[in-house]
């Protein structure tokens, strides 16, 4: 019998987290089972019953199978959510280990004066996330940031730019229409919301490149992102231009245009 899309999707999630795939087979197949033998767990996964054996002993080890010694031996999983937790635990033991040996593999140290301007793409919705909400969180007095795209506003950023808000960051946030300015102002009410005067950045045509946000950080970092609204999977389309070390003259324009309309004190003494 053909595995079911779920069945499959697990397998495939669990190879992704370490399993071989024979281990992730038989554990999705006790997952099936209240318990089962060897041969009843090759029923189901389809493994070689030699291999069985191989493979539920390497889940035992990882604490995700408990084995009844009994003739013959007889296997469960463990809780699903028991299991998740010690999945989830060893991919963070995996991560922190990365971190480690990435920070000890002595990065070359470069010359500040030639870093100081620096201009780097970026693709993909998740990584351009990451570096928004980094951004967010590294700003040390002021954040400017204009949403194009209504499917930015998540809780995450929300959180992001209130917590900001509560070290006393100066913040503004803008959006494009009044679907998004209305949002931000009801999830964002101690934070200065306006209405962005660029709805042209979303494009004239349904083929053209359209921007999705607009941040600046600190009057020296900018993040521009972009994407095609036709584009299968807007999401993984997703691109964006990252600068640091921007000239003041360059800073104050951006600053200006994506404030268009909303006059502060700053921009007078700039």
């Amino acid at each position: 019998m053909t595995p079911d899309k779920p069945t499959t999707e697990a397998i495939d999630l669990l190879q992704e987290l370490g399993l071989q795939e024979y281990e992730a087979r038989c554990f999705v197949a006790l997952n099936q089972l209240p318990s089962g033998t060897a041969k009843e767990i090759h029923e189901i996964s389809k493994v070689p019953r030699t291999r069985v054996y191989d493979a539920v002993q390497v889940l035992g080890s990882h604490g995700l199978v408990e084995v009844q010694h009994s003739n013959p031996q007889v296997y469960r999983a463990v809780d699903i959510t028991e299991a998740t937790q010690t999945l989830r635990q060893k991919y963070a033991d995996r991560i922190d280990t990365l971190e480690m040996h990435l920070e000890n593999t002595g990065v070359q140290e470069t010359d500040e004066e030639v870093r100081v301007h620096e201009v780097w793409s970026l693709m993909g919705h998740e990584a351009i996330e990451t570096r928004t909400h980094q951004l967010i969180d590294s700003a040390n007095f002021e954040i400017v940031f204009v949403v194009i795209d209504e499917g930015l506003l998540s809780d995450g950023l929300f959180e992001g730019l209130q917590m900001a808000a509560d070290r006393d960051i100066s913040i503004m946030v803008g959006g494009v229409t009044d679907a998004i300015t209305a949002r931000l102002g009801m999830e964002l009410p101690t934070v200065n919301v306006f209405e962005s005067n660029l709805d042209w950045l979303t494009g004239a045509s349904d083929d053209d490149i359209v921007i999705s946000r607009l941040l600046l950080v600190d009057r020296e970092t900018l993040l521009i992102g972009s994407c095609y609204p036709d584009a299968d999977d807007e999401k993984e389309q997703e691109q964006a231009v990252f600068a640091t070390g921007l000239e003041n003259g360059m800073v104050v324009l951006l600053r200006r245009l994506i404030t268009m309309g909303l006059a502060t004190e700053d921009d007078q003494q700039d």
